[in-house]
């Protein structure tokens, strides 16, 4: 049930043709964990509270470090040293009391993965490395979870969004980690996460992701996009047919 506060702070959404306060309702039931808390993750997660996404999970392990701060927008420099975790659960408190919030200091592993995410509706990939990816990935594809990815290095990034069962997941694309740590402008990591937030918000709006089974390549250099369709692989070891019960 929406508020009457509800009504006025989302009011420029729920005003857009099709959308209505039926789709505010359903945003604010959906429960979404953001996996890194990173440049992506604050972006990503910045706007999901801003959109009334109801209850947010946030996972990150590390501290916040003064390199951080050209793309991780949850942090100033009175918040060097401490969690990045409890840093976000703070910052998207303070943004709108009207959700839940909850920032959890745990590295991502095989063995905590799927406890982890099978609370919520969708996951956010904004994790830094793609060993991590692998396991929140394969994860999703075993819970039957949405998975909103995305990626960034330099000037570009990347995103897409993995419906299980339905799509190509991030095994069918990536079989192989790409580069470990890469440079990257700050600004690029908010495109790319603003990105991924609009994504989940029209998926739990019940309109399609733009981005399912397609991944979206952005270069912020020449302020250009490419759309590449994704086929399943049959031979994938998360998602692949032979795998399938």
């Amino acid at each position: 049930m929406l508020t009457e506060r509800d009504a006025i702070r989302y009011s420029r959404q729920i005003s857009i043709p099709g959308f209505g306060k039926e789709k505010q309702r359903k945003l604010k039931s959906a429960k979404v964990m953001v996996a890194g808390a990173g440049g992506l993750g604050s972006a990503a997660a910045l706007y999901l509270a801003a959109a009334g996404i109801g209850y947010i999970k946030i996972i990150d392990d590390d501290a916040v470090e003064l390199s951080n701060l050209n793309r991780q927008i949850f942090y100033g420099e009175e918040d060097i040293g401490k969690d990045k975790a409890s840093c976000a659960e703070k910052k998207l408190k303070s943004m709108n009391a009207d959700i839940k919030v909850r920032g959890i200091k745990e590295k991502i592993t095989e063995d905590n993965a799927v406890e982890l995410i099978k609370d919520v509706d969708a996951v956010v990939d904004c994790l830094d490395n793609f060993d991590t990816r692998y396991i929140i990935n394969d994860a999703c594809i075993k819970l039957g979870m949405p998975l909103f990815h995305g990626a960034c290095m330099e000037f570009g990034g990347q995103a897409m969004t993995v419906i299980p069962e339905e799509t190509a997941c991030l095994r069918c694309i990536f079989p192989k980690p790409p580069h470990k740590k890469v440079p990257i402008l700050g600004a690029v990591a908010g495109t790319i996460g603003t990105i991924q937030a609009t994504e989940v918000v029209k998926f739990f709006a019940g309109i399609e992701p733009a981005l399912a089974g397609k991944l979206l390549i952005y270069d912020g250099k020449f302020f250009s996009y490419e759309l590449i369709e994704l086929k399943r692989r049959e031979n994938c070891p998360s998602c692949g047919v032979s795998n399938e019960d």
